[in-house]
């Protein structure tokens, strides 16, 4: 009975403060027009849920499971240090929801877990990345636990649960400005592109989910259909990889060696997205 009465007591803390969290999100939350940068697209969120129901929730939910997942995360903070020999966390530029006021997408610090180590040559060059993804690396993608770290990224208001997955800066800059639409809202921790092969979607039906998950409505039983589809998808390990790589071709690269750009045009767009995380 003792141990009932704490564990309810526990659920209350967490409900608590998850509950105050998304409060402050929803205080702090700014329903914006997107304008995107100067052509004649427009939006604005949809519906009630969007609107008023999606942020906080997002916010409400990722304290829990926080909270709750705190031993686990305890355990990758500690085993990751010790595999990874170092740092257990990595983080990357990624760019997120279009700022209204610039028209262009917001620069923000992507939270994982390290799956790769940082070994280098002898030039002191790191070494290739089916080289560095050792097997507790391979684990931890396989599980999609590396994901995990990204729960900060929701309470802070970069991303969403669920919404395009945030690709590279230099992914960003090879794609059309109808695919860059799929940045009008929060990158999301999953999306209609991960329930529906992953990493197994060839680039362009990749990024066409990220825009029919927009076009097509923003509703709750959409979002909980690609949570549900997703959970699926991680327990059976579908998806992973591409074509058995330790790592997903980028955009940029897909393009050139599909001849769709020139090596000029290649060079071009990597030092722009160079400039753009600067900027």
């Amino acid at each position: 009975m003792k141990l009932i009465k704490i564990l309810l007591k526990i659920i209350k803390i967490i409900t608590a403060l998850a509950a105050l969290a998304s409060v402050v999100a929803f205080i702090g939350e700014r329903i914006d027009e997107i304008k995107y940068k100067g052509t004649r697209f427009f939006r604005k969120p949809t519906g009630i849920y969007e609107r008023f129901i999606k942020r906080p929730l997002d916010c409400f939910l990722s304290c829990g499971a926080t909270i709750v997942l705190s031993p686990v995360l305890l355990y990758l903070i500690i085993v990751g240090a010790i595999n990874m020999k170092g740092n257990p966390f990595f983080t990357q530029d990624r760019p997120g929801r279009i700022d209204p006021r610039t028209g262009k997408e917001r620069v923000f610090k992507l939270i994982k877990f390290r799956s790769m180590t940082n070994e280098k040559d002898a030039d002191g060059n790191l070494l290739p990345d089916d080289q560095r993804l050792k097997p507790y690396g391979k684990h931890l993608r396989a599980s999609s636990l590396d994901e995990l770290g990204e729960l900060l990224n929701i309470i802070k208001g970069d991303m969403a649960i669920v919404g395009p997955r945030p690709q590279l800066v230099r992914d960003m800059v090879f794609m059309t400005p109808e695919q860059r639409k799929r940045h009008a809202v929060r990158q999301g921790l999953t999306g209609l592109a991960q329930c529906n092969g992953r990493n197994g979607l060839s680039w362009e039906n990749k990024l066409q989910y990220d825009i029919d998950y927009i076009e097509n409505g923003i509703t709750f039983m959409g979002d909980a259909k690609i949570i549900f589809k997703t959970i699926q998808k991680v327990f059976i390990k579908e998806g992973i990889t591409q074509d058995n790589m330790a790592t997903a071709a980028d955009y940029g690269d897909y393009l050139l060696s599909e001849g769709r750009v020139s090596e000029s045009e290649y060079n071009q767009k990597q030092r722009e997205a160079k400039e753009y995380v600067l900027n």
